[in-house]
């Protein structure tokens, strides 16, 4: 049986164009680099490195989110270097 795990995100800095340090509960800090993974309506604005800066954390959920309601879900930024190319993969199609 596959376990999911439950991460939470304590903080957020902005670090460059479509780039985030992350700050997990566990302590654990990440960069995740987020470019050329923003397809649809909703994630399509985070296209625009101003937008992408307006990124806050909601304290609710505890997970990045921006003004138009874009989110990602803490796990699969934990594990962003399992997730990454799967994003790009899927932004890639649809942009074709």
């Amino acid at each position: 049986m596959d376990i999911h795990e439950i991460h939470y995100i304590e903080d957020v800095k902005v670090v460059g164009d479509y780039m985030l340090d992350l700050t997990f509960e566990d302590g654990l800090t990440k960069r995740v680099n987020l470019a050329h993974t923003f397809w649809g309506e909703l994630f399509s604005p985070l296209e625009d490195p101003n937008y992408f800066r307006q990124v806050t954390l909601n304290p609710e959920v505890r997970t990045i989110v921006w003004p138009n309601g874009a989110d990602f879900d803490p796990d699969t930024l934990y594990h962003w270097e399992e997730n990454a190319d799967w994003f790009r993969a899927k932004a890639k199609e649809i942009a074709a």
